[in-house]
């Protein structure tokens, strides 16, 4: 399976961004999904995922300010990110959380700053 991401950019404290991950493979449907990110001189953590029921769950600190949800037919996963701050500049991935997480893409750079 093979993920890549787009919409990052630069956003001002406050701003919002919608992140998108085209993924492959005939059983996309069915996989549990996830948004990483991973901060300068930092680990890549998970903020958020997104089952094949549309279950999700959040990293503490995006609760309330990020939301995932997926397009099965366009096998895409998105997470939409309001209300950023400096803290959520990262490099943002996607993937399938372990113990099946498969090879990583390039991500997709989020920069909040004034």
């Amino acid at each position: 399976v093979k993920f890549v991401e787009s919409g990052g950019g630069l956003v001002h404290p406050g701003g919002s961004l919608r992140l998108s991950c085209v993924g492959s493979g005939n059983i996309f449907r069915y996989y549990t999904l996830g948004w990483y990110r991973q901060p300068p001189g930092r680990s890549r953590e998970i903020v958020a995922r997104i089952n094949e029921n549309n279950v999700t769950t959040y990293e503490n600190s995006v609760k309330g300010r990020f939301t995932i949800s997926r397009d099965n037919d366009k096998k895409t996963v998105y997470l939409q990110m309001n209300s950023l701050k400096p803290e959520d500049t990262a490099v943002y991935y996607c993937n399938r959380p372990s113990p099946f997480t498969e090879d990583w893409g390039k991500g997709t750079q989020v920069t909040v700053s004034s």
